[in-house]
């Protein structure tokens, strides 16, 4: 098989690969395993998840996106080059075109570091899309057409919101706020209210299980084990998804303001498109309960959550790559 094409969603909490005619085949989170005495990379995704938290003094798992920005260079180049190889199989007798997906609002230097990994990962060539772009054609919008579309893209690190027309950005906005923020306000608010210390793991379980973006008439309720903060034994707490709600309260309006921001910066004409359409939301973030509600309350604008959310950003940079020169506007840097 000789696959000359990958598109990459490299996400801060999960990597998507997409191949042209099959689709997504590889979905694992964005975590490296190292080892400290001679740095050598132990374990990359799945694998590597099941240690975080789990490791001893000579091993570090950790994220080396942050904010959905490369953090660990070289971290984040063996695990484009494990997802590469993964693939496409080990044997290959040529480099592949590679497309890598990335948030709106990243400099030109971060930029330049995901090509350069790209590149030292074993692509022929490395494209750059940003992320509202590739979220929108994976969400099948029609962004080539004369008329406004708003999508909501929301991670683990960071929430796009870009208003797209004629196959462009018109106006938009990237706030570091995603998954991972409202895991640490769920840790935090669980710390403060019942003085249990929880990990990031099960922060993540509880806000899918029981999370919410408004109350519930029926609250949920889960039972959570972790570490007494006083006397440093294990016990076990009920939270409810009152609780939930209220911990992530403050990320939530921060996306609030930055919604308005971008509706507020948007021309009369593709406003009355928006109005007319909605906006569409996509990404692991946007299936918290009753996002989409809070979104059209807030902003008088209705609120869609995409087919298949999680994997819009990854379908969308693989339909690119296929179709490179009809999306040439739309892509980024080069090489």
């Amino acid at each position: 098989m000789f696959i000359k094409k990958i598109g990459i969603d490299l996400g801060t909490t999960n990597v998507l690969v997409h191949l042209p005619k099959r689709g997504i085949v590889i979905n694992e989170p964005s975590v490296v395993a190292v080892s400290t005495i001679d740095k050598k990379i132990l374990a990359v995704g799945l694998e590597a998840k099941e240690m975080l938290g789990r490791t001893p003094d000579t091993i570090v798992a950790a994220k080396p996106l942050k904010d959905g920005v490369i953090a660990d260079y070289r971290a984040t180049e063996a695990m484009l080059k494990y997802f590469i190889n993964k693939a496409i199989g080990g044997i290959r007798f040529f480099r592949p075109e590679v497309m890598v997906a990335v948030p709106a609002g990243i400099t030109s230097t971060e930029r330049r570091a995901v090509i350069d990994a790209t590149l030292a990962a074993g692509a022929k060539a490395a494209y750059i899309i940003k992320e509202p772009v590739a979220a929108a054609i994976g969400a099948n919008i029609p962004i080539g057409s004369a008329s406004g579309h708003m999508i909501v893209d929301m991670g683990g690190g960071t929430a796009e919101m870009a208003v797209i027309s004629l196959g462009g950005i018109v106006t938009s906005s990237s706030v570091r706020i995603g998954g991972n923020k409202l895991d640490a306000a769920i840790m935090d608010y669980i710390r403060k209210k019942y003085g249990l210390a929880i990990g990031e793991r099960t922060s993540e379980i509880i806000k899918i299980e029981i999370g919410s973006a408004l109350y519930l008439e029926q609250k949920l309720t889960k039972e959570v084990k972790g570490r007494d903060m006083i006397t440093g034994l294990p016990r076990n707490v009920t939270v409810t998804s009152d609780d939930i709600t209220d911990a992530i309260q403050h990320e939530l309006e921060g996306l609030i303001m930055a919604l308005k921001n971008v509706l507020y910066k948007t021309p009369p004409e593709l406003s009355a498109d928006i109005m007319e359409k909605g906006m569409i939301l996509s990404g692991g973030t946007s299936q918290l309960r009753n996002l989409d509600q809070l979104f059209s309350r807030a902003t008088g604008v209705p609120a869609y959550v995409a087919d298949d959310a999680l994997l819009c950003v990854a379908k969308g940079t693989g339909i690119a790559l296929e179709n490179l020169e009809s999306y040439k506007r739309s892509i980024l840097a080069t090489k």
